[in-house]
């Protein structure tokens, strides 16, 4: 019944936070409005909303004390392939780390809004294969 549907991501300058989100996540616009744009990703169906913010908000949450937590993240099938990509490009990202056969790292985008890119391990209940059989039952 439910699914997500789209993500929205709060920015300073919508017009060239655009131009950043097609160029580093290959997502393409669907329509744009005043003081916003919406965004599909060339596989998935969720969608991707940029809302222009006066001041910048956090795109994390605090879990205790230093930890942060994203609210969501980007999967990638070839997680070393991303990385490289987004840091061949600039992008801020922090060192790819593991944790329980899963790999992770973050990435920033111009208003220091951060994301988190995870490769999951095929035996997690997390990928998505797995996820898909638990669906079918």
């Amino acid at each position: 019944m439910f699914q997500v549907g789209s993500v929205f991501v709060p920015v300073t300058n919508l017009k060239k936070s655009k131009r950043w989100y097609e160029e580093h996540l290959d997502v393409r616009e669907i329509d744009s409005w005043e003081g916003g744009a919406g965004f599909f990703f060339p596989y998935g169906s969720a969608q991707l909303g940029l809302i222009e913010v006066s001041e910048p908000q956090p795109t994390e949450f605090i879990i205790e004390k230093n930890q942060k937590n994203v609210y969501f993240n980007f999967v990638v099938a070839d997680i070393d392939a991303a990385y490289k990509r987004l840091n061949d490009s600039g992008v801020e990202t922090t060192d790819i780390h593991e944790f329980g056969g899963m790999k992770h790292f973050d990435f920033f985008d111009p208003d220091q809004n951060a994301f988190s890119v995870v490769d999951e391990d095929l035996n997690s209940p997390f990928h998505k294969e797995n996820v898909r059989k638990m669906q079918q039952k």
